[in-house]
């Protein structure tokens, strides 16, 4: 199992981002978006990346690839983003929010984004990459885009889904929990 930084050392970014246009963010679940700042060594490929979130069996990795630069959102699941490599500047909670937040990433850092945060990528630093995750008995993952004449049937979609009982990176305890 690949060695993470100790909970106890471990930075971690916590945002609870109001909804904004067609974008749902926190409201539905009151879930924070989670940013575990260096949570993997950056010795860490790829597949030692999956292995380890296999491994843990919260999510299973489902792709590899930067984040788009169209802000979207999921209302089928929850997300998991471990940076593979490089770094990027990202933003979450829809496109113009003043409420959003701009994040600078790199390799070793996780996201944990709650389905209905908007996320998109302002600028990749150079090689970003991201390893992709989904919890394990979650349906297939959709693109919203934010638009408003959807945001009912969405947000009744986002309140019906279940959060982590354990985190997806540190198993029985982890920032999930708290």
């Amino acid at each position: 199992m690949t060695q993470l930084s100790p909970l106890s050392s471990l930075k971690i970014s916590r945002h609870i981002i109001p909804a904004y246009r067609g974008f749902p963010n926190s409201s539905v679940h009151h879930r924070p978006l989670l940013i575990y700042h260096a949570a993997f060594p950056s010795s860490s490929s790829p597949s030692s990346i999956e292995q380890h979130l296999r491994s843990v069996g919260v999510v299973s990795p489902a792709w590899r690839y930067k984040m788009y630069t169209q802000h979207h959102f999921h209302s089928t699941t929850h997300e998991v983003l471990v940076i593979s490599s490089g770094g990027a500047t990202l933003f979450f909670g829809g496109q113009g929010n003043p409420k959003g937040v701009q994040a600078k990433v790199e390799k070793g850092d996780v996201i944990v984004v709650p389905a209905g945060v908007g996320h998109a990528m302002l600028e990749d630093k150079g090689g970003f990459e991201m390893v992709g995750s989904y919890p394990v008995d979650s349906a297939e993952w959709d693109h919203c885009i934010g638009d408003e004449s959807e945001l009912e049937k969405v947000t009744k979609r986002i309140g019906g889904l279940r959060w982590f009982d354990r985190d997806p990176v540190y198993g029985g305890e982890g920032p999930v929990l708290g």
